[in-house]
């Protein structure tokens, strides 16, 4: 990955939105045709992760299925990068993650931008997505 790919992804939490704000293109699990949406990505501990507030997504299950994707930069720098995705279960792992991304969204700089409270850890825990983003190597 190119250096100026390593600085659009090194976010923090005073990261405005569309900073954060990238597309990913999934292959449908249903469909097996490409599908691609607007989502946001997030840095806790130097990892990326993809997530949403509480609620069931079909990015998750197409990533569940074909854990292969593309994340597409967009703002500040364009760049179609290669990802694997894999489901973060362990409870502990969940546990850190959310209370990391929770603090994040709370941040002042977000309000703007989430148009409801951020619903609590438990919520996050029993009802959001979590997938740790890994980058393929280029040559």
């Amino acid at each position: 990955m190119d250096e100026r790919a390593q600085r659009a992804l090194a976010i923090t939490p005073a990261s405005s939105a569309s900073a954060r704000t990238v597309d990913i293109t999934t292959i449908g699990a249903r469909t097996g045709r490409p599908r691609r949406i607007e989502i946001w990505f997030y840095r806790v501990d130097g990892e990326i992760y993809l997530t949403t507030q509480p609620a069931r997504r079909a990015w998750y299950a197409n990533l569940r299925k074909n854990p292969r994707f593309t994340m597409h930069l967009k703002h500040g720098y364009r760049a179609d990068l290669a990802a694997t995705a894999e489901a973060v279960l362990d409870a502990q792992e969940r546990v850190r993650v959310f209370e990391s991304i929770i603090a994040d969204l709370n941040q002042p700089l977000h309000r703007g931008y989430i148009s409801q409270p951020v619903e609590p850890l438990e919520e996050w825990l029993d009802r959001s997505p979590l997938m740790h983003v890994t980058f393929e190597e280029t040559s």
